[in-house]
């Protein structure tokens, strides 16, 4: 388990550039028209994360598996896509059931490639994409709200306790603000994810800069900065046309050209590591001469919870988790080290997994 990102935004802002660079494919077609991205692309890349080398050289893992991260890149939106225009909602279903929502905007100048609104601006953009949204979202809730509020009317419960939170979803909306904004009661927050909204999901904005940008942005992400910072958002500054320059690049090449570029990784890294803080995700280890193998959770997941992730008996029988801190393994290499330091933990079911933690579950079939 990793996490599923949509990226979302108008057409011509490098989106699919964008894609193709970070899924290492060419299976969404960049091309300088609207559109081109027919049908929603999903791309899986394995998550960088220089701990799961190391512990695999430590136990000598004849194998390493990185936790994953789905991008789903979806055609670009025009203003009126909520009422049909371009593509019209013909996509957003693709994107009700991701974890955070990118908005990639053009932060970049180029004559060569038109803008739909033939100026740069790319908050006006965020506007644009953020209202479509907001309207299919009105639009859906509107139009189950009626079926729910009859079935509550019948005295179904549950139906009751849904339709309030359609209408709590509602108030922002008509307000012309995401619904994310609504605040919700704590013991509520499951079920108003499952009301499946697209402005109720996270948001990361990235900015798509030009390559003498790359390192430090220009004027035109400094703004995008500022609107993340008071939206609580995340924002990474890429150049999709260096992302895409890398991914065609052999390994021992992409370091040389990432110094060349001012760049001390690829924007992939700092994109996963933005969308981990903004879902507030820890990894934890499994690790063995078989394989050395990364699994994501959310912050505050339980052990047996953990275990569950690998497979449902290893949840459903847990007995105990032997854990080791991250730290701990690499300082006494390996587990047998860490058994003879004392830094072999036994943890039950009320342990929250940190990040970082090497664990081995033990449980009764």
């Amino acid at each position: 388990m990793g996490f599923k990102c949509g990226i979302v935004g108008l057409p011509n802002v490098g989106k699919s550039t964008l894609f193709n660079a970070l899924t290492q494919t060419a299976a969404a077609e960049a091309a300088n028209y609207p559109f081109c991205t027919i049908e929603p692309n999903v791309g899986e890349v394995g998550v960088p994360d220089p701990r799961l080398d190391e512990l695999a050289s430590i136990a000598k893992s004849g194998e390493t598996i990185p936790t994953r991260l789905t991008f789903v890149d979806i055609a670009g939106l025009v203003k009126g896509a909520s009422r049909g225009e371009g593509l019209g909602n013909k996509f957003l279903a693709h994107i009700r059931e991701v974890d955070a929502v990118a908005y990639v905007l053009r932060c970049f100048e180029d004559d060569d490639i038109t803008h739909v609104a033939n100026h740069i601006d790319p908050l006006a953009d965020a506007e644009v994409v953020e209202t479509e949204l907001m309207l299919a979202d009105m639009e859906s809730l509107e139009r189950r709200l009626s079926t729910v509020e009859k079935r509550a009317k019948s005295g179904d419960k549950e139906a009751a306790a849904q339709v309030a939170l359609m209408q709590l979803a509602l108030v922002p909306l008509r307000e012309g603000k995401p619904a994310r904004t609504a605040v919700v009661p704590e013991e509520d927050r499951a079920a108003f994810r499952a009301l499946q909204l697209l402005t109720a999901k996270p948001v990361l904005y990235v900015c798509n800069v030009d390559e003498a940008s790359a390192a430090a942005g220009n004027r035109f992400s400094a703004v995008v900065a500022e609107r993340a910072k008071a939206e609580g958002a995340a924002v990474v500054v890429i150049s999709a046309k260096i992302e895409s320059e890398l991914a065609g690049l052999a390994d021992d090449e992409r370091q040389a050209f990432l110094a060349e570029m001012g760049l001390e990784e690829p924007g992939l890294n700092r994109l996963i590591r933005a969308g981990y803080n903004l879902l507030d995700l820890v990894t934890f280890f499994t690790v063995g001469p078989k394989e050395a193998r990364a699994w994501t959770v959310s912050r505050g997941t339980r052990a047996p919870q953990a275990a569950g992730v690998i497979h449902t008996d290893f949840e459903k029988g847990f007995i105990r988790a032997e854990t080791i801190a991250y730290a701990d393994y690499v300082a006494n290499k390996g587990e047998a080290g860490c058994r003879d330091a004392g830094k072999m933990r036994l943890e039950g079911k009320e342990y929250v997994v940190q990040d970082g933690d090497v664990m081995h579950f033990r449980f009764a079939n």
